[in-house]
């Protein structure tokens, strides 16, 4: 490696490196979630003064997944090693260029990108997480330095390798008693006991978004489809019977698309019941299990985002059950929460500070987790 090259990378990586924190720091957070919605992009800045953190959120967008995107990534892990391989990269080059395309079109100057990637296999029971979209084809494509695979460190030292975004809730959002995401799944984190915790809950667009398409939509707009359906009480009896909710929660626990298609939709098959009823029985479903781990500090302030915030019928069915403060916050914050503390994943990686927390994931250790790749 020539000595130009080596100064090169270290003047890109200078704003990361040093011990300055009251630098700004322009990073690119990328997010492809289980419901298959699209790529979310985040051009975000973060600081760091008085022992704290904040950040802005400055540009952000959903890049919609082409039908033939769609069909790729969800039948991808029953493919062969090949397909997979060349998915995994053609993917990263897809990643690369819409990169270049939103940096262009907001007129914006990152300094790193930050890709989460697309969940296609994880079975951390296993030791197996798979998350697609080659760090070193987009950092081709980009021409900036990389941050990816952020899980696969900690499932190697005995954790679940997720949820990842708890250090993020922990560091960017302390004002907050919970924070829940209501995305495929649902999941939250909060402080307990001087250690911060976090689970997944349930499914939630992972499912609901299946039973739309089965009748030709894309999603429950605001949930009227659901809130005209009667709720099946043996349905709903079933279905919060589940081994995985009697889990203690001081276990680490995630949950997977493979889960899903083992334990709920085989229940959801059995009932011969209209598409309504299914919608509400599980809006009910997923209110009821939100409620029943959140016993922590009733009334306490929740800070709630992901597309589920959309649904008013879900969220009106969680404040029935619930005793707590749901703050939902401005559109970008729910939409692009994930994409943003994916970007703060990166920062952390970069300046070598943990950024996956044992404590939610029952590893070993803490871990400083994703490969980083240069062009």
């Amino acid at each position: 490696m020539s000595s130009d090259k080596y100064n090169f990378k270290n003047q890109i990586l200078q704003p990361f490196m040093t011990n300055d924190y009251s630098q700004k720091y322009n990073v690119l957070g990328l997010m492809s979630g289980t419901s298959l919605d699209g790529l979310d992009i985040a051009f975000c800045r973060f600081f760091f003064e008085n022992d704290s953190w904040s950040y802005e959120i400055v540009e952000a967008e959903t890049i919609v997944y082409s039908a033939a995107w769609k069909q790729k990534l969800l039948n991808l892990e029953k493919t062969d090693a090949l397909t997979f391989q060349q998915t995994h990269v053609e993917y990263g080059d897809y990643v690369g260029d819409l990169i270049v395309d939103f940096s262009n079109k907001y007129k914006i100057n990152a300094s790193l990108v930050s890709s989460h990637g697309h969940t296609i296999i994880h079975q951390p029971q296993k030791k197996l997480t798979v998350q697609i979209g080659s760090g070193s084809a987009i950092a081709a494509k980009c021409n900036l330095p990389v941050v990816c695979d952020f899980r696969t460190m900690d499932v190697a030292l005995g954790g679940q390798g997720a949820p990842l975004v708890p250090i993020g809730d922990k560091l960017l959002f302390a004002e907050y008693d919970y924070c829940l995401n209501l995305g495929g799944f649902a999941n939250v984190s909060y402080d307990y006991k001087n250690d911060r915790i976090a689970y997944d809950i349930c499914p939630v667009n992972i499912v609901m978004n299946v039973l739309c398409n089965n009748v030709g939509l894309e999603y429950d707009n605001g949930g009227n489809i659901a809130k005209t359906g009667i709720i099946n009480n043996d349905l709903l009896t079933e279905l919060n019977s589940i081994c995985f909710y009697h889990i203690p929660l001081d276990t680490p626990k995630s949950l997977g698309k493979e889960w899903v298609v083992e334990f709920i939709f085989p229940i959801l098959e059995r009932y011969k019941i209209s598409t309504p009823d299914l919608l509400a029985t599980f809006c009910e479903h997923i209110a009821i299990q939100i409620s029943q781990v959140l016993f922590f500090k009733p009334y306490g302030k929740m800070l709630v985002t992901g597309g589920g915030t959309y649904n008013a019928f879900l969220i009106e069915r969680i404040k029935i059950h619930s005793q707590h403060n749901l703050i939902v916050p401005d559109k970008k914050s729910i939409e692009f929460k994930e994409a943003l503390i994916f970007a703060f994943l990166g920062v952390l990686r970069i300046r070598n500070e943990i950024n996956c927390l044992k404590s939610v994931t029952g590893a070993s250790k803490d871990s400083s987790g994703g490969a980083v790749y240069f062009n």
